[in-house]
């Protein structure tokens, strides 16, 4: 069967610097193609046909790593990869026009936010940011995905995240605003969220009728939530700050105790790895509850969403 021309129910997606640059209709709508791509992987299996991607790793990855390359090859493009520092030799805006002369697409997992925002400012091409310092928003699309296919809906639901107010919590903050989830973010004093993403999420949250809050009460918080969410304590680059980050975070553990306080059938996610006895204990990691794995595999299919509305 021939690969289907994608039409998208929006306008075209041209690059995913940061949450906000998916309006609320493209983030419903990719949502729903990569609900449609995970049920029917044949039918997209030529869609990127002679299109290659250039995918730039600053930092380790086995989950963004993978994900791109299998979404990217099994939609029927390919990619050239590069690890270690994006512009060592020469400017990043270099490398960026060079890049825009061979490839269709860069995907970028960076330090710094300012490398994703540059990388889409000198290349022309269309930008995925893989994970910056300040955002994660495939981590958070594949997040979302998972509790619309768990719940059935997204909606009215309260997601409760206890740790780090780091670029995974401020990718939560920025699509749950947008899509009815109350989102509620408890970390320690001085680790919360930066200020103009909680605001911008609570203005998105005045749009949708969600509820977003920010405090240090990690009970509170998880109270009545349907999903309990957190990640490491000490983010890639923070390893020197991680013995006094483990005494500062330790209230802040997820826990059978902790989950006693949230719904009845709350889930348990993290966006992986997972430093177990740490941020969460072993037997939350291996019960029933957990989602890590979905959001894991989820990753995959809103890749290949991206992509498509990017690149069709």
């Amino acid at each position: 069967m021939a690969a289907p021309v994608f039409q998208p129910t929006s306008s075209r997606v041209i690059n995913l610097r940061h949450d906000p640059d998916l309006s609320s209709d493209q983030l419903g709508g990719l949502l729903d193609l990569a609900q449609q791509v995970k049920q029917s992987r044949q039918r997209y299996a030529a869609a990127l046909k002679g299109r290659y991607i250039a995918l730039l790793f600053e930092k380790p990855s086995l989950r963004t790593r993978m994900t791109f390359e299998l979404a990217i090859k099994q939609l029927g493009g390919d990619c050239v990869i590069q690890t270690g520092p994006i512009a060592e030799r020469e400017p990043l805006k270099d490398v960026a026009r060079n890049l825009a002369r061979w490839t269709d697409a860069i995907v970028a997992r960076t330090f710094t936010q300012e490398t994703i925002d540059e990388l889409a400012r000198w290349s022309g091409l269309p930008v995925v940011n893989a994970l910056s310092d300040l955002y994660h928003p495939c981590q958070a699309l594949a997040d979302v995905l998972t509790l619309k296919e768990h719940f059935g809906k997204l909606r009215g639901l309260k997601l409760a995240y206890v740790g780090d107010g780091n670029n995974v919590a401020h990718s939560l903050l920025l699509n749950c605003s947008r899509l009815g989830v109350n989102c509620t973010v408890a970390t320690p004093s001085g680790y919360e969220p930066k200020a103009v993403i909680a605001a911008q999420a609570t203005q998105f949250a005045r749009m949708s009728g969600a509820q977003i809050e920010i405090t240090h009460d990690a009970i509170g918080a998880v109270t009545g939530a349907h999903a309990v969410y957190t990640d490491v304590w000490a983010s890639m680059g923070q390893e020197s700050e991680a013995e006094q980050r483990r005494k500062t975070f330790a209230p802040y553990q997820v826990n059978e105790a902790l989950l006693r306080h949230a719904h009845k059938d709350a889930v348990f996610m993290h966006c992986l790895p997972a430093k177990r006895g740490l941020e969460v204990t072993d037997d939350v990691m291996e019960s029933r509850r957990c989602l890590a794995f979905d959001q894991a595999e989820n990753r995959l299919h809103v890749q290949k969403a991206l992509l498509l509305t990017m690149l069709q």
